[in-house]
């Protein structure tokens, strides 16, 4: 079989399955095909058999924690009112001016 030669020259020891399991990573990350077009492609009986191939790469979670927290930066502070009853001198100084939506703490 070309796949056994393969591993031979390549001194893998790679299987069908392995590439099963490559190929249903791939087709999850492919924003144009849903987790059910995957579910039906695998034969999976359950879409939960299927989730087993959400897990993201750790460089597309970085990517899209620090373009989050540029947002976050960007984004103005709104300031928050406190509850009745409370007065907002004894907040900043028990809690800093950035719990009121002042400056930075």
């Amino acid at each position: 079989m070309v796949f056994t030669r393969a591993n031979e020259t390549l001194g893998a020891n790679w299987t069908l399955h392995d590439l099963r399991h490559s190929a249903a990573k791939r087709m999850v990350r492919d924003p144009k095909l849903s987790l059910t077009d995957v579910q039906w492609v695998l034969g999976h009986l359950h879409i939960s058999t299927t989730e087993q191939y959400l897990e993201p790469a750790e460089d597309e979670v970085v990517t899209h924690m620090l373009a989050h927290h540029a947002r976050q930066a960007a984004e103005p502070v709104k300031p928050v009112m406190p509850a009745p009853g409370y007065r907002s001198e004894v907040l900043q100084t028990l809690l800093g001016p950035a719990a009121l939506g002042g400056g930075p703490a």
